[in-house]
């Protein structure tokens, strides 16, 4: 069987394409940019926009073929209001019909998609299973549930499709919104947080997600949606404050009204000068876990990465980042 991955020289996608040559699967990375990987070397590359229905169609999808949509804006960088449904619906939303509607013309008909857990919005139940209702909070989990139910309607015509909600996905190669959290630790500046701190906060890895991509396979599509975050997630204060230990820093964690810094960044918003998008700072105080047992249930997938690590990790990566740019700006190029 060919596997063909849309987005998949992004960060998922880098780490699904090896597991499933580790297979001895046929793999095409269909992408808008190709980055230097050793698996190249295996898996055959396709440019490929997926926002041009012609350039999706060109990537040559056959009725035998697994697809994997992987391709997506993100929260980051922060979008001001006015841009927000232009920046996220091109990709998220119209690149999903139009792979879809390839695949319709080929005859293909498995097709795995990642969504995201802000479809939920506000936590109404704790802790979060799939059923748990869905109201986003804003154009970014409105493009991805505007897919899901495009992904319903598809299903009645014989197009199997798993879906995954996956929380912030952590790992190599990204950082995001966190390299702000880590410029404050780093200069020893106080680290606010949004409410007392005593509520969890839960991420996924990277490798996690592209595990629970593969079994989806191995299990035969299901016509189902799967949570995918870490199991135990600490609270929020646990969390950052072992990160300052590990750091050394001198850094302490503020908590702060909640309410009240909600307000202010929503003020920040109306203004055109937003400090984080409404879809994180609004339930940033909330008991906003998933459960992925239903994961385990019916695909065999556990989480292996702990929420601690996966942060000291990414601090870690970051510290050497910086590292490598401060000694390429020391070097003199010789005469």
């Amino acid at each position: 069987m060919r596997h063909i991955i849309f987005g998949g020289d992004g960060f998922v996608g880098r780490h699904l394409a090896p597991k499933l040559l580790a297979d001895g699967e046929e793999v095409l990375i269909a992408d808008i940019v190709k980055g230097e990987r050793p698996h190249y070397r295996q898996a055959r590359f396709v440019s490929c926009d997926v926002t041009d229905p012609a350039s999706v169609e060109r990537v040559g999808i056959e009725a035998d073929d697994m697809v994997y949509n992987l391709s997506a804006k993100m929260l980051s960088p922060i979008q001001v209001r006015a841009k927000r449904h232009d920046f996220f619906y091109p990709v998220n939303y119209h690149g999903t019909v139009n792979i879809i509607e390839a695949m319709d013309k080929a005859g293909a008909k498995n097709l795995v998609h990642f969504t995201t857990d802000m479809v939920y919005g506000h936590t109404v139940t704790y802790p979060m299973t799939e059923d748990h209702p869905v109201a986003p909070l804003g154009e970014y989990g409105q493009s991805k549930l505007d897919t899901e139910i495009l992904a319903a309607e598809w299903r009645k015509r014989g197009m199997n499709i798993s879906l995954f909600r996956p929380r912030l996905i952590i790992g190599p190669g990204r950082l995001g919104i966190l390299e702000k959290l880590f410029k404050l630790i780093d200069l020893n500046l106080p680290v606010p947080m949004i409410g007392s701190g005593k509520n969890p906060y839960q991420f996924i890895s990277v490798f996690d997600c592209a595990e629970a991509a593969r079994l989806a396979w191995k299990a035969g599509v299901p016509h189902e949606a799967y949570n995918l975050g870490s199991l135990n997630p600490p609270p929020v204060r646990t969390l950052l404050g072992d990160l300052v230990k590990h750091a050394g820093s001198r850094s302490f964690l503020l908590p702060t009204p909640g309410w009240a810094v909600k307000r202010t960044l929503d003020l920040l918003d109306v203004v055109n000068l937003p400090l984080m998008d409404p879809e994180q700072y609004l339930i940033a105080d909330e008991m906003c876990v998933l459960d992925v047992s239903k994961g385990e249930r019916e695909l065999g997938w556990v989480p292996q990465y702990r929420d601690q690590d996966m942060l000291i990790a990414a601090y870690d990566e970051y510290r050497a980042n910086k590292a490598r740019r401060a000694a390429a700006a020391r070097e003199v190029p010789a005469e």
